[in-house]
């Protein structure tokens, strides 16, 4: 591994190295109490002293979390195709879309509890709700903006349009699509704890998080905070990692060497390569 991979591999780690070291010199310079706000090695070790109960909510948080999100994202993307296909549906749909984010995410959350109950399920549907619109947003400037001259082509050439989709416009949405699923990655451990605070039979971080608060305990406040942190930057994380494996084509201009290979078949792959010698002649005495 070259150097300059194993500094693009460490910047992220020494970047967030400097921001608990720069936490732990706020507290000693400015000399705040433990009650207002703890040195970075005290939430930690309420992290660790406290894993028993902190474990299994922060299970239930990254459930909620990724059911969220993996669902507003899906409805999300169907929902765009679906206005693509159809100029009267995007005029009557899209509005109430863009008037739907208007609603507070509070507001909604009553309603949700009486028709799903306090369960997990008005828990996803919150943290759907905050991620499918982006979704929607995007995929459908992605879709919208897809290469003319491909569609004509692939027209005269009498392409099936599930094809079409697959090879031509589905392409085209993969980076507005992953641009609003990295936001909706962060975004979504939102929704889990405003879902967790209004539906509160299921345990949670969110309600870990009141529960030391309501305590004065700012160990336990701050720990709480730390997972979520780490559950954010993990989902975004997760997905730029997708965006890498789906568009290999951004971050290098030719084919790894065993997809060439493969590309060219057997015959080639297995064939001996031929070596020249010092005057351009090939070993076999061909020039």
């Amino acid at each position: 591994m070259s150097w300059r991979r194993a500094l693009w591999l460490a910047t992220p780690v020494l970047a967030i190295l400097g921001v608990f070291v720069a936490w732990d010199l706020l507290v000693r310079i400015l000399d705040f109490q433990p009650y207002v706000m703890p040195s970075p090695g005290d939430a930690l070790r309420a992290i660790r002293d406290d894993w028993g109960t902190l474990g299994p909510y922060t299970w239930t948080t990254v459930t909620e979390t990724v059911l969220g999100f993996v669902t507003g994202a899906a409805v999300g993307f169907a929902l765009a195709v679906a206005m693509s296909r159809s100029a009267f549906a995007q005029r009557v749909v899209y509005p109430a879309l863009i008037g739907s984010q208007a609603i507070p995410i509070v507001a909604i959350g009553f309603p949700l509890v009486l028709f799903l109950g306090y369960g997990l399920l008005p828990k996803v549907a919150i943290v759907a709700f905050i991620v499918f619109f982006p979704v929607v947003v995007n995929v459908l400037d992605g879709l919208a903006n897809v290469d003319r001259d491909l569609m004509n082509l692939a027209k005269v050439m009498d392409g099936r349009p599930a094809r079409v989709f697959l090879l031509i416009e589905l392409p085209a949405t993969y980076t507005p699509l992953f641009s609003a699923l990295k936001l909706g990655a962060t975004y979504a451990v939102t929704g889990a704890i405003l879902g967790e605070w209004i539906a509160t039979k299921t345990r949670g971080l969110g309600n870990y998080l009141l529960v030391q608060n309501s305590r004065l305990n700012a160990d336990g406040v701050y720990a709480a905070v730390l997972l979520l942190t780490a559950i954010g930057i993990s989902g975004f994380l997760l997905v730029v990692l997708l965006e890498r494996l789906a568009t290999p084509w951004r971050t290098r201009s030719t084919a790894r060497r065993w997809r060439r290979a493969r590309a060219a078949g057997p015959s080639v792959s297995a064939a001996a390569p031929v070596q020249e010698d010092g005057d351009g002649q090939s070993e076999g005495g061909r020039p």
